[in-house]
């Protein structure tokens, strides 16, 4: 996945054109759109779902933390951390300011990441230790029987998805990879600026894929030592807490402050990014279909202010009517999975038809994008199949 979207950034220092622009010249249309948008606009339905998860996680967790009312989970207590989140996301993030935006996420990943890993790398201390074995048999292609739609929501939500393949285009374009770059004049200078800037791309890409893959595998580990073995399910606003046995079971009550601070940085970091992105797609959108001009900076920052007001109010509404965060983010998470294979053929697409081939890569890079989309593809493949009902084996 992160193949798929290195190739994609590709194109944008190429060309300075974020990814929905591109992904509406994918053929066939629909009507006046492009079917990748089109089905962008689905995925951006369920999305409200997973982000509204996403604030209700991050308002159990303060609830918990600092209840109000006296019932941590109580509704009153969760309603006022809720709206405090949105309007806190509104207030903070309204000036659109990519440094604002970069240094936060940094901050509040940074902190998730340190305490996440530190705790799964003591796990072997405690009475939820693990072995090499145990890691091994967690390796191993097997999905227990009844588990697959979470596996599918997991492998939407989980590492790069395919909103983080999108997104990630638009702060390509407002980093200033693009703009370095310069336009496209066929020239050999162009050239050697442009791979140097992607060679600063891969290296950004490189961080994440570290941060992505060992916070996950943490997760991951913290999960299957502590939760899978006492029988503990994360549901409903019970999640938090279901989830703070992995700290509160390991190290004693006092980690319960340390993994509340860590579940708010988790969340939160990803709430603080979702914002600014959701709020530069949807404009992204508009503009492919007419509503404004994409160039016109006053205009793209109006729409742009007026999503990052509307996006965390509907997501809170979101979770206020369901407050089931498991359920909401998972229902997102399939979505992402099955929009990864239009993202796939997307980014297949662009990339003959308006990369220029000198940014392609090595034969290593193009050999490892061939099998992670056909891994992908199959996946989809798979996917469809089990909603309707077809058996394989």
């Amino acid at each position: 996945m992160a193949g798929l979207r290195t190739v994609l950034a590709h194109r944008t220092i190429a060309t300075g054109e974020p990814a929905l622009t591109g992904y509406d010249r994918v053929p066939p249309r629909i009507g006046r759109m492009g079917w990748a948008n089109v089905l962008w606009m689905l995925l951006a339905v369920t999305k409200l779902l997973q982000l509204g998860g996403i604030i209700g996680g991050t308002a159990v967790a303060f609830s918990i933390l600092m209840p109000i009312g006296g019932d941590p989970l109580g509704y009153t207590s969760l309603l006022l951390w809720t709206v405090f989140l949105a309007v806190g996301s509104i207030a903070l993030l309204y000036s659109n300011s990519y440094t604002l935006i970069e240094r936060g996420a940094v901050l509040l990943v940074v902190v998730f990441t340190f305490v996440t890993v530190l705790i799964a790398l003591g796990l072997p201390l405690t009475p939820f230790s693990y072995g090499a074995g145990d890691i091994a048999s967690g390796l191993t292609f097997l999905i227990p029987a009844g588990a697959l739609g979470a596996a599918l929501a997991m492998f939407g939500i989980t590492g790069v998805g395919a909103d983080e393949i999108t997104f990630y285009t638009y702060w390509c374009v407002e980093k200033g990879y693009a703009r370095w770059a310069g336009p496209n004049d066929g020239s050999e200078a162009w050239v050697r600026r442009a791979n140097g800037w992607i060679r600063v791309m891969y290296k950004d890409a490189f961080i994440s894929w570290v941060i992505y893959t060992f916070g996950t595998l943490a997760f991951y580990l913290m999960g299957a030592a502590v939760l899978n073995p006492q029988g503990l399910v994360p549901e409903g606003n019970g999640m938090i807490t279901t989830l703070s046995r992995i700290y509160t079971d390991t190290l004693g009550d006092w980690a319960g402050i340390v993994f509340l601070i860590g579940a708010i940085a988790v969340l939160g970091s990803t709430m603080w990014a979702a914002v600014p992105s959701w709020s530069r797609m949807y404009v992204n959108l508009l503009a492919t279909m007419g509503v404004l001009d994409w160039q016109d900076p006053v205009a793209r920052l109006r729409w742009i202010r007026i999503f990052t007001v509307a996006l965390p109010i509907l997501w809170a509404v979101a979770y206020l009517t369901i407050q089931s965060p498991v359920v909401m983010v998972q229902i997102g998470g399939v979505m992402t999975g099955i929009f990864l294979v239009a993202t796939a053929i997307a980014v297949w697409y662009l990339r003959r038809t308006e990369t220029d081939p000198r940014l392609y890569g090595g034969s290593v890079f193009n050999a490892l994008l061939v099998v992670s989309s056909v891994a992908i593809g199959l996946l989809g493949v798979y996917t469809l199949l089990q909603v309707f009902g077809v058996g394989i084996g």
